[in-house]
C-alpha cells in the first residue's frame, strides 16, 4: 500500500502534525525517514486510529462537524514548503541551504526564479528581477497620508500595478511566473525611499531592460532606512526575504489560494494575501515586538516591558512561542546568526537587548523566540521604522502567493469553498419569539 505523508496521517488521526511527531517520539506509531519526509504504513495509522478515544460533542451527542472545533478544514496538497521534525524545507531543501554564505551575493531574487523554473539550485550572482516602470504605482502611493503603514502603501501599489499590466488576466504557468517576478520587483520599486536623494539615486532600479538591475534587497534598503548599505547589512535584509518566501498552509496562504481558486489573478491573489497578512497574529506581529524591545532598550525592566506586551495583544507574548516549532523556529535562529555576522555596534546593541527578553521569557515560560523576533531585531538596530518587518514579510511571501497560485490554477475552480455548518435559529424558533411576522 503506498504510504502516507505525515499530513496525511494526521488528517487520518483527526490531529495536528506535531502532535503526530509527540506519538512517534513516544514509540505509539512508527515511520519511515525518506528524501521527502516522513512516510506512515497506513495500516498502522488505521490500526492506531481504532485504539484511541474518539471525541465527542456533548450537545450533539457524536462527532462535530469538520472544522467546528477549530480542526483543520482540509489537507492542501503542496509542493513548497514542509514544515517537518522543527525544520523548514523548501522544495526540498533545507532553509538554511536557500539563505547567502558569508561573502556570497543576494540570493533571493534566483529562489524566487527557482521557485518557478525549477532548475538549478538558486546561486548568488544570478540575474536580479526586473520589474516594470513602476512610475505610476508611486504615484499613487505618494497620494497616501503620510503616516500611512506598511500594508496601505503595498495594497495601493499592487493596485497600481495590477492596472497596468496586460497579462495579469493570462493564467498559464509561463505567464504566471513572469507576472510573479513584476509584481515583486514592481513593488520594492513603487515604495518611497527614505534615504538622502543621493543615496536614493544610486539605490533607484535603472530602466526597464537595463542588465544592470540591483538585487531585490538592495533596492528595497533605502525604502526601510536612511542608513547607507553595506554588503553585510544587504545580506541580512536579503536572508530575511529568502526565510520569509513560504511557510507551508499559513492563514494569508489559505486566503491567497482561496482567490487563486475562484481564478482570480496574481495581484488579487496577493491583495488577498495581504488581507490576512495584515493582521496583529501574523505580519503585524513584528512591529508589537519592536514595540517591546524599543522599551527595554530605552530603561524599562524587560519583565515589566513583556507583561505590558501581553496586555496590549491580548493574545500572548509577541515574537515567542512558534507552535510549529516546539524546539525553535529555524528562521528565527537563522536570521538572528545572520545578523550577528553583521558585527558592527548597531547591531550588537540591538541583539543585547533582545537577548535580555530572549532570557527573561525562556525562563519563565520555556518559550523561543520567532522569527518576528528576529525581523524586529533587524529593524531597531538599522533605524528602521516599526513596521519595516511587514514590509519584509510581505514581498517575500508575494512570491510564494503567486507560487501557490500557478499551482492552484491547474486544479479545478472553487474547490476551496468549504460547506458552512449553520448553528444559527431555525424558523419555528423565530416563529415562538415573534421574530417572523405571520
Amino acid at each position: 500500500m503506498e504510504a502516507l505523508t505525515a499530513a496525511q496521517a494526521a488528517a487520518r488521526l483527526g490531529v495536528r502534525t506535531e502532535t503526530l511527531y509527540a506519538y512517534v517520539s513516544r514509540g505509539l506509531i512508527a515511520r519511515d525517514r525518506g528524501a521527502h519526509g516522513s512516510r506512515f504504513d497506513p495500516l498502522e495509522v488505521e490500526r492506531f486510529a481504532r485504539t484511541r478515544r474518539r471525541p465527542t460533542s456533548p450537545s450533539h451527542g457524536g462527532a462535530r462537524a469538520a472544522g467546528a472545533d477549530g480542526s483543520p478544514l482540509a489537507v492542501i496538497d503542496t509542493d513548497i514548503a514542509l514544515i517537518e521534525d522543527g525544520e523548514l524545507w523548501i522544495r526540498g531543501v533545507p532553509i538554511g541551504e536557500l539563505i547567502a554564505a558569508e561573502g556570497d551575493g543576494p540570493r533571493f531574487d534566483a529562489v524566487v526564479r527557482w521557485l518557478f523554473e525549477g532548475a538549478e539550485l538558486p546561486r548568488p550572482g544570478q540575474r536580479p528581477l526586473s520589474g516594470p516602470d513602476a512610475a505610476i504605482a508611486r504615484g499613487v502611493i505618494a497620494t497616501l497620508p503620510p503616516g500611512a503603514g506598511a500594508f496601505s502603501r503595498l495594497l495601493a501599489g499592487v493596485a497600481a500595478l495590477a492596472a497596468v499590466d496586460p497579462e495579469r488576466y493570462d493564467l498559464r504557468a509561463d505567464t504566471v511566473a513572469r507576472v510573479a517576478a513584476r509584481l515583486v520587483a514592481g513593488l520594492v520599486d513603487a515604495l518611497p525611499t527614505l534615504g538622502s536623494r543621493e543615496a536614493a539615486a544610486e539605490s533607484a532600479p535603472p530602466a526597464p531592460g537595463d542588465r544592470d538591475v540591483l538585487p531585490i534587497a538592495a533596492r528595497l534598503w533605502p525604502r526601510l532606512t536612511a542608513l547607507p548599505a553595506t554588503p553585510a547589512r544587504i545580506r541580512v535584509l536579503d536572508s530575511a526575504l529568502v526565510l520569509l518566501i513560504d511557510h507551508d498552509m499559513a492563514v494569508s496562504t489559505l486566503a491567497a489560494r482561496a482567490a487563486a481558486s475562484a481564478r482570480a489573478h496574481p495581484y488579487a491573489v496577493v491583495a488577498a494575501g495581504f488581507g490576512a497578512l495584515d493582521s496583529a497574529l501574523h505580519g503585524a506581529v513584528s512591529a508589537a515586538v519592536h514595540a517591546l524591545l524599543r522599551e527595554v532598550q530605552e530603561g524599562a525592566d524587560p519583565a515589566a516591558a513583556v507583561a505590558s506586551a501581553v496586555r496590549r495583544s491580548g493574545t500572548g507574548i509577541p515574537g515567542f512561542g512558534q507552535p510549529l516549532y516546539p524546539d525553535g523556529d529555524p528562521r528565527a535562529r537563522l536570521l538572528l546568526r545572520t545578523l550577528g555576522d553583521a558585527a558592527e555596534p548597531r547591531v550588537a546593541s540591538a541583539l543585547a537587548v533582545a537577548e535580555r527578553v530572549i532570557d527573561i521569557v525562556g525562563t519563565r515560560t520555556g518559550l523561543r523566540p520567532t522569527v518576528d523576533l528576529a525581523l524586529a531585531v533587524m529593524a531597531l538596530a538599522w533605524d528602521m521604522p516599526a513596521d519595516a518587518g511587514e514590509t519584509v514579510f510581505a514581498i517575500a511571501r508575494s512570491a510564494g502567493w503567486c507560487a501557490h497560485a500557478r499551482d492552484e490554477y491547474q486544479r479545478p475552480p472553487l474547490r476551496l469553498r468549504p460547506i458552512g455548518h449553520y448553528v444559527g435559529p431555525d424558523a419555528a424558533d423565530l416563529q415562538r419569539h415573534g421574530s417572523i411576522a405571520r
